[in-house]
């Protein structure tokens, strides 16, 4: 199956699964909350694209629901509310996810070669869950980011339902932040693409923004979330608690999970690896140790 075919059948699974959604919302039985109702609406399509994944043996099904969501969620969330109120930061946050979903959704497109391939960490995880690898691939791959990113989504929640608040220079903050993280991420899928395209074998990437942070990309990721959790700050700050609860998710997620694992195989495919540890800082940017001084102060060390 070509690339094209692939990307059809993805897109038909998350029509499907969106569907479902959709029709829960619309016709399902309410609970007494909007926010529990969005949860379950999600949910349910996530089952979708787990059906789908099993029926082609293949998770990455799932791996552009991370992106495509967040957008048509708080869609939903706005047309069950209303459009009462001063809603201008809701529009700054749409515009942020919409500007989010396509950087990132454009970038699984531009990556993603078809449904031969299939994300390495997938298969480990099956690999690893043994007997269970079928509840490890539903809740691990697919239940699990999906409450990852609802939590992210809790910002928006609260956006959508406090309007009693101005806009003021804290949502000024957080736009530029959700701005910047996109731009930044962008940078660095480009920078790598470039030089994948380019490296000699068992190179490793320390140029341009990787040479401030070993993980840009996720970095970027992680400040778009920070940057909602600062709208729903600035639309609801009695809510402090919670507003955060999904930046402090993903930052958990990169650091525990998702960093250690691209580390551990770029050390076991990339011998010169070890030296970009040894100089470049792990996830936020800031400019790496110089070679010199390294050699030098392991040259003190040795001595």
């Amino acid at each position: 199956m070509d690339k094209t075919g692939a990307i059809v059948r993805v897109g038909i699974a998350y029509v499907l699964a969106f569907g479902a959604g959709g029709a829960w919302l619309a016709w399902g039985p309410r609970t007494s909350s909007l926010l529990l109702d969005g949860l379950m609406a999600d949910l349910i399509a996530t089952l979708v694209v787990f059906g789908a994944s099993r029926m082609y043996r293949n998770s990455s099904f799932y791996d552009a629901y991370w992106s495509v969501l967040p957008p048509l969620l708080m869609v939903a969330w706005w047309v069950e509310i209303g459009s009462g109120g001063d809603r201008t930061r809701a529009w700054l946050v749409l515009g942020v996810i919409v500007f989010w979903s396509i950087r990132l959704t454009g970038n699984w497109l531009y990556a993603f070669p078809g449904l031969h391939h299939e994300d390495w960490r997938y298969a480990m995880i099956r690999e690893r869950a043994g007997r269970a690898a079928v509840p490890a691939d539903l809740f691990g791959i697919h239940v699990v980011p999906t409450l990852q990113v609802f939590a992210g989504m809790l910002p928006v929640y609260a956006v959508l339902t406090n309007t009693g608040r101005a806009v003021g220079g804290l949502d000024i903050v957080a736009f530029v932040i959700g701005v910047g993280a996109v731009l930044l991420a962008f940078c660095a899928d480009l920078q790598m693409y470039r030089f994948v395209a380019r490296r000699r074998p068992g190179q490793a990437m320390d140029r341009g923004l990787w040479s401030w942070s070993r993980h840009p990309n996720y970095f970027g990721e992680f400040a778009f979330w920070c940057a909602l959790g600062l709208f729903g700050l600035a639309a609801a700050p009695q809510d402090w608690w919670w507003v955060l609860l999904g930046a402090i998710g993903m930052y958990a997620m990169f650091q525990g999970a998702s960093i250690p694992m691209m580390e551990q195989r770029s050390l076991a495919r990339r011998p010169e690896y070890q030296g970009v540890i040894d100089r470049v800082p792990r996830f936020v940017p800031r400019p790496p140790r110089r070679r010199n001084t390294l050699a030098g102060s392991e040259s003190e060390h040795a001595a």
